[in-house]
């Protein structure tokens, strides 16, 4: 079937070109780019770490592999020794020859025959698929990537995807190859088949993870996406209990709690067929969460997992939180047992301002990002700056990444501890000194600007506030406002404001960017492929975009819509025109 260029656009991303029809037939949303260089970053570190431990396993079972040698021969030497009948256990001389002379050849063909395994090139699954430029990227640009696999339950998609891998030449058509299937289907039906599993839906991606962690090979790699921000956010807590097996806070840390309620759940999906999740990396990225998990097969490790959850307890009034772990593990002699948590964390009532608790969770409370792993994914991205279309995007957010405390969940927005007392807030740099100078540890967040990690407990963290408040004074509010009652109390540790040298992270100091606007207007989500783009489509995509589409529509039927096609651009003089006729009237009258 011929193709005619003139009803598709050509998208360039990185060393892929796709064709995108005009029409709304197939999904592609431009701000993703981010999404697919993260992801190719990943992808290529994961390569690298694979090589080094397949080789590292080689040289070990090598040491053994010489070691059981040695033994066979030293053995078949001991054997050989002359005795006084001719004999030895039994067996005569000519039989003890065969013996010594094939048995050390065989010992060493047994133990280094496993070892000459090579390493296959790593299969990639794109559960959906849609253009398809995803794995075309990954089959172009990703070196040592073996076969990709790109999957879609949509007749268009695979349609469109099949056109634009033979449209990218020899290497994406012997590399990527495309079916129309069920993605979930596609992964039960082959455990374990593949190295890297990658799933970025239009939305959650829950109804696809416990296939997910069933098709990935032990030690392979889950790439998983998730859209559905308010839901995990906790604008529809219920929802997010149905969906992921967790109900969600609303807090000025929702980002990076939805990132821990993902993986959470994913954990759970993993431990019903005994595996278990390592994450190396976990972003929180514009309008979406990306997560970078390695899944590995222990029934043992697996019940580790009570120790890595945790509930939240969430202050109504002061926006406090506690953690509380769901399981707790106990030395035994030589082995470990496991016990539930001991609770509550927390009384009924708040001690800072005697307000009541919300309790969320469970979430993952046990590292969200491996920091060997970003830094050798940040020197990856550095090294092959060209390479990337969004590099300053991802490099800005992997060195703050690199910079978080790994071992410390969620995070305090200053401007929400200021908020509760009523008061101006101080500088991040006054705050975070005087978080040092009480000898505990603090970082930023990739997920907020204002966000702060650290180790202070909430009584450390309301005692810099009162200290601050003296030096600042507020007016007074009621007794029974939360801010009142926190400020009410005297501080039973003196802050220290005074500068210190580590308020400044290493980026900061070298004036590395961290944090950057939006390349374009509409960088967001996009309307999902098949609908209609109408008026109300606005605040997506604007309304040159709308207008465009329309006006194309009309042209194909036509010109017999021609009034639709103005109404985006003319609706707010509109309402003003009928403002100003109303005055009129009322004026005249």
């Amino acid at each position: 079937m011929e193709t005619d260029l003139n009803d598709y656009t050509v998208i360039k991303e990185g060393e892929a070109e796709i064709l995108m029809h005009k029409k709304n037939q197939v999904f592609f949303n431009k701000a993703q780019v981010n999404n697919r260089d993260m992801s190719i970053a990943v992808l290529r570190a994961f390569i690298s770490k694979r090589k080094q431990e397949h080789e590292a396993m080689l040289s070990k079972r090598a040491r053994s592999s010489g070691k059981v040698v040695e033994k066979d021969v030293s053995e078949v030497s001991k054997e050989g020794t002359p005795v006084e009948n001719g004999n030895h256990n039994g067996k005569t001389n000519g039989e003890h020859d065969v013996a010594s002379q094939d048995g050390p050849k065989e010992a060493s063909k047994t133990a280094y025959e496993p070892v000459r395994r090579e390493l296959k090139p790593p299969r990639v699954l794109e559960a959906l698929s849609a253009s398809g430029l995803r794995a075309l990227r990954y089959a172009q640009e990703v070196e040592g990537i073996g076969q990709v696999v790109a999957l879609d339950n949509d007749p268009a998609s695979v349609e469109a995807c099949q056109r634009n891998i033979k449209f990218n030449g020899l290497m994406s058509t012997s590399k990527v190859e495309s079916h129309l299937t069920d993605a979930r289907v596609h992964m039960l039906t082959n455990p374990k088949e593949f190295d890297v599993v990658d799933l970025d839906p239009y939305g959650a991606p829950s109804i696809f993870l416990d296939s997910a962690v069933q098709s990935v090979a032990d030690g392979g790699l889950l790439m998983c996406t998730a859209t559905d921000m308010a839901v995990l956010c906790g604008a529809n807590g219920e929802v997010c209990y149905s969906k992921y097996g967790s109900y969600p806070l609303k807090g000025k840390y929702c980002h990076e709690m939805a990132l821990r309620i993902l993986l959470a759940s994913i954990e759970s999906h993993a431990n019903r067929y005994k595996r278990y999740i390592v994450p190396v990396l976990s972003v929180q990225i514009d309008f979406y969460v990306r997560v970078f998990v390695r899944v590995y097969t222990s029934a043992s490790a697996m019940k580790n997992t009570p120790l890595k959850l945790s509930y939240v307890y969430q202050c109504i009034g002061c926006d406090s939180f506690h953690l509380q772990s769901v399981g707790r593990s106990l030395p035994k002699q030589n082995s470990v047992r496991y016990q539930p948590g001991v609770g509550p964390v927390v009384p009924q009532d708040c001690t800072h301002c005697g307000k009541k608790y919300n309790m969320g969770g469970p979430i993952w409370s046990a590292p969200m990002h491996d920091q060997d792993w970003v830094t050798s994914i940040l020197n990856g991205v550095k090294s092959m700056k060209n390479r990337y279309p969004a590099y300053d995007k991802i490099c800005s957010m992997l060195t703050t990444v690199s910079e978080e405390l790994p071992d410390v969940p969620l995070i305090l927005s200053l401007h929400s501890l200021a908020a509760t007392l009523k008061c101006t807030s101080p500088s991040a740099a006054m705050f975070r000194s005087a978080v040092i100078n009480a000898k505990y540890r603090v970082s930023g967040s990739h997920v907020n600007p204002l966000g702060i990690k650290t180790d202070a407990p909430m009584e450390i963290i309301w005692d810099i506030m009162r200290c601050w408040v003296k030096n600042h004074p507020v007016k007074a509010q009621s007794s029974d406002h939360p801010g009142s009652v926190i400020l009410s109390k005297e501080p039973s540790h003196q802050a220290d404001f005074s500068r210190h040298v580590g308020s400044l992270s290493k980026a900061q100091v070298k004036k590395v960017a961290r944090f950057l606007p939006n390349p374009e207007k509409h960088w967001g989500p996009k309307v999902r492929a098949g609908r209609q783009i109408t008026s109300k489509h606005v605040s997506l995509i604007g309304h040159e975009a709308v207008n465009g589409h329309l006006n194309g529509h009309n042209e194909e039927a036509g010109g017999a819509e021609e009034e639709e096609e103005e109404i985006v651009e003319d609706e707010p003089d509109m309402k003003r025109q009928k403002i100003t006729e109303d005055i009129v009237a009322s004026t005249s009258s």
